[in-house]
């Protein structure tokens, strides 16, 4: 597949402009949302919920033994509640222009899928770094890839990863949206600049994040070896799976949910 933004007449009948999708790419978009969930990997929180097994609940136990003037009467128990990771989806431009669509597709899944209560984030990096989870946000397909092409014009641009993680971090990594996340970095590996800074800016993006989870679309080609500049970052991801069809993406969101064993 193309990009959004490079797109001309196709098989399927002309476009209709930047971020427009042919009937098929319509389609295949609506069986993914109909059976695609990414959630996260579930955690314990510090909220407690009634429950028949567990811990016993000294207020709601005492409260029944009130109700019942002081006689015995049944435990009452309670167990944590449980709540998905935030997702976090870092879509790396440039030479991933090919896989584009795919992975637009797959971001938009994310947060409108069945699993849309898990709080999903999407940025991509180009020659900057760009929050596009509110253009994701358009449940039209068609406006929210329209939107991402007027908001991310740098997409086929020079990637360097490490300095745009940099970016990520500074601004929004130590705070609340990687810590505790799982991170899902979206990239072939090509880096143009120093993979050494893009190695140290993993291993600190890898400290307050759950899991990291590099999907590379490339991976599945005959005779692959993680070769490029960027894959420097692999001993700091936890995973490391293929992106290039939507059978592909499907197992991605299962190692997302801790689900299915590491590639």
């Amino acid at each position: 597949m193309t990009s959004p933004a490079n797109r001309g007449n196709g098989a399927d009948g002309p476009r209709a402009g930047p971020g427009r999708l042919t009937p098929a790419e319509r389609a295949q978009l609506r069986r993914m949302l109909a059976a695609f969930a990414l959630s996260g990997q579930p955690r314990r929180t510090p909220r407690l919920r009634p429950a028949r097994r567990g811990d016993v609940d000294p207020r709601r136990t005492v409260r029944e033994l009130l109700r019942h003037g002081g006689e015995p009467a049944r435990l009452r128990h309670r167990t944590p509640t449980t709540r998905p990771r935030r997702v976090v989806l870092l879509d790396v431009g440039g030479s991933m222009d090919p896989y584009a669509d795919a992975l637009l597709c797959f971001a938009h899944a994310a947060v409108h899928g069945v699993a849309a209560r898990t709080p999903t984030e999407v940025f991509t990096i180009g020659t900057r770094l760009t929050r596009v989870t509110r253009e994701m946000a358009h449940r039209d397909p068609d406006a929210a890839l329209a939107a991402f092409a007027d908001a991310v014009p740098d997409r086929s641009g020079g990637t360097r990863l490490g300095e745009m993680l940099r970016s990520f971090l500074d601004r929004w990594g130590q705070r609340s949206c990687a810590r505790g996340a799982v991170v899902v970095v979206l990239s072939d590996g090509r880096e143009r600049g120093d993979p050494a800074l893009l190695a140290a800016r993993m291993r600190r993006l890898h400290r307050p994040a759950h899991r990291v989870v590099w999907a590379n679309p490339r991976k599945a080609r005959p005779g692959y070896a993680p070769l490029a500049a960027g894959m420097a970052a692999l001993p700091h991801s936890d995973a490391s799976v293929e992106g290039h069809s939507l059978a592909a993406l499907e197992r991605l969101a299962a190692v997302v949910r801790g689900a299915a064993a590491d590639a």
